[in-house]
């Protein structure tokens, strides 16, 4: 079958904080400014694993608003909490996810939960931004707690590995996740020498992000914390683990064709749009800031 090719693939830039609680590396669109080109996807931040001393205040990000797109975290070690002032409340441990829809307007918190802030420990997370179609940015906020038990899982052959889907799906196998355009989010863990082949649409924009190992994609090399970009072609990209433990994040969604007017926590289609996005947030109208 024929391969789908390579664009690009890079490692993410120099890690900053995001409050005192995540220590990450912004892929996109710091890193490479794939905006329009990796939609709906518009923003990864990733918190390669990272030890936290013990502490009795909890890290993390305060009261912040957003709207018109959707924040996803991913957590692979540690635990991150969330609270916004639509009345939604969760904590993630390792495998699970939580979805928030700002929409047209929502302030949120996140930050370590208070038993592994006390211990201490690893953290390792993803924070990934997912763009709304302009019909749906002015949507009611919303919020989904994914947790790894309700996710969609398929065992590879010979024990060589199992995926885990988030979104969408991966051969009929379907994630709990509820999007408003077609994409598919899924995590690949491979034993040394696992193989995998992913057929994902021609038209979606496609790449990986590798959390853990060394792998092999259509013959070439590549480490962790790579990110890779495909083409949009149809096309089988193979994949082989050179080491053991290897642990791949996959996006694969169809793009929105819309311009894009991104300003810090807002992401909405024109700048007379961003301009009302904060005017409503300094007049109030994104709600209360104590919560």
């Amino acid at each position: 079958m024929k391969e789908r090719a390579i664009e690009m693939s890079m490692q993410g830039p120099r890690t900053h904080w995001v409050g005192n609680g995540f220590k990450v590396s912004n892929y996109f669109p710091s890193g490479q400014n794939l905006l329009e080109r990796f939609t709906p996807f518009i923003l990864l931040d990733y918190n390669a694993p990272a030890e936290f001393a013990p502490s009795d205040t909890s890290r993390g990000v305060g009261p912040h608003p957003h709207r018109g797109f959707e924040t996803v975290t991913f957590a692979f070690e540690g635990a991150v909490e969330h609270h916004d002032n639509k009345g939604n409340h969760g904590i993630i441990y390792p495998g699970d996810v939580q979805w928030m829809t700002a929409g047209a307007g929502i302030m949120h918190k996140e930050y370590h939960e208070k038993s592994f802030s006390e211990a201490g420990g690893i953290f390792h997370m993803i924070q990934l931004w997912v763009n709304l179609p302009k019909k749906d940015k002015m949507t009611e906020p919303a919020y989904q707690a994914i947790m790894n038990k309700d996710m969609g899982k398929v065992v590879l052959g010979d024990g060589e590995g199992n995926i885990t889907i988030v979104a969408g799906e991966f051969e009929g196998i379907k994630g709990p996740a509820k999007t408003f355009t077609p994409m598919n989010i899924y995590t690949i863990d491979l034993n040394k020498n696992g193989k995998v082949t992913l057929n994902e649409p021609g038209d979606y924009n496609m790449g990986i992000l590798i959390l853990n190992g060394s792998i092999n994609v259509n013959g070439e090399s590549h480490d962790a914390k790579d990110f890779i970009l495909f083409k949009n072609e149809d096309g089988a990209v193979n994949i082989e683990a050179n080491s053991e433990s290897v642990k791949i994040f996959v996006l694969s969604g169809e793009p929105i064709n819309e311009p894009i007017a991104a300003g810090g926590p807002f992401v909405m289609n024109t700048k007379e749009e961003l301009r009302q996005a904060n005017e409503d947030f300094n007049n109030g109208k994104f709600g209360k800031e104590e919560f």
